[in-house]
């Protein structure tokens, strides 16, 4: 192919083609006409000898070869910018929307102070915080797809695509109300004789302790499955559920309010990441925000 006659201009239209799967969403994103979207559509037909988008039930459809190159041109363009146009180092003037996903913890603990030190030090940062749904394989889809900015969670592997920084070592708690009646004496007998919160955004009815306990041959009864950590202390203060969470999601006043045990049998714990694609290496607001977060979270509560 001969470089030269390449319109660099075509990759940006594509590139919004791609994410909007509409013509006409397209044109209104780069504030073009819909004629002149169509057309550069019809041109990067040509170019990449393929039909890109298909017309399917009331709606477009990428093809496989449009799929394909989604996150090669993301790459190519965040290159091509970051050569031609540095991102500004001046914080403070800087105008951008960064998109963080995180589940409920973290994010109830940090997002305040993260929020503060932002007014201070960059006020045209806007957050966006996302829930966690899925897993490590679905937030590095929205990394490398550009989606997202920032995701933290646990990724135990990760390819060269991407950064990612260890936040903290995480341990479990078992927590219970202060007037649980396995409070006193507290042993694995004990723990196991009450049903047990279980957190999963999937519904899961097992997890870490599970795979543990088959260890020792001992099996729990999981009572109830919930997707989000905050709904814990509600229903232990007002129950004789017991919980084992990781010691980040025990309220600040949870010593006071409930009664909290290390895990009667070795459970491992995890180490909390945050992960970005390499094209926002160079992204300034980004990685603001992601020393931010790392700060917030290795300072102890």
């Amino acid at each position: 192919m001969n470089l030269r006659s390449v319109d660099l201009n075509l990759l940006v239209v594509l590139d919004a083609l791609l994410d909007e799967a509409h013509v006409s969403r397209a044109a209104d994103r780069l504030g073009l006409s819909q004629p002149a979207a169509s057309s550069a559509l019809e041109r990067c037909r040509h170019l990449f000898n393929d039909p890109l988008l298909e017309r399917g039930k009331g709606m477009m459809r990428l093809t496989p070869k449009a799929e394909s190159l989604r996150v090669p041109i993301k790459n190519l363009l965040a290159e091509v910018e970051a050569v031609l146009d540095p991102p500004a180092i001046d914080l403070a003037t800087l105008r951008q929307t960064v998109r963080v996903v995180m589940a409920d913890y973290p994010a109830v603990v940090i997002v305040g102070p993260l929020h503060q030190e932002l007014a201070k030090s960059a006020p045209g940062i806007d957050l966006v915080i996302r829930p966690w749904h899925g897993g490590p394989s679905d937030a590095l889809d929205g990394l490398a797809k550009g989606t997202i900015d920032l995701a933290a969670s646990v990724f135990p592997k990760i390819d060269v695509s991407f950064r990612r920084h260890e936040l903290l070592q995480e341990h479990y708690v078992v927590m219970m109300r202060k007037e649980h009646p396995a409070a006193a004496g507290f042993n694995l007998e004990k723990w196991l004789a009450f049903p047990h919160v279980l957190v999963s955004g999937r519904g899961h009815t097992s997890g870490a302790l599970d795979e543990a306990l088959t260890v020792y041959g001992k099996e729990r009864r999981v009572g109830i499955v919930v997707p989000s950590f905050l709904m814990v202390p509600l229903l232990l203060a007002q129950s004789d559920l017991i919980a084992m969470i990781p010691s980040l999601c025990v309220p600040k006043d949870g010593a006071k309010n409930f009664a909290l045990f290390e895990p009667p049998i070795p459970v491992d714990g995890f180490a909390l990441h945050l992960a970005w694609h390499v094209r926002r290496d160079q992204d300034p607001a980004v990685q603001h925000v992601a020393g931010i977060i790392q700060r917030l979270l290795k300072t102890p509560r």
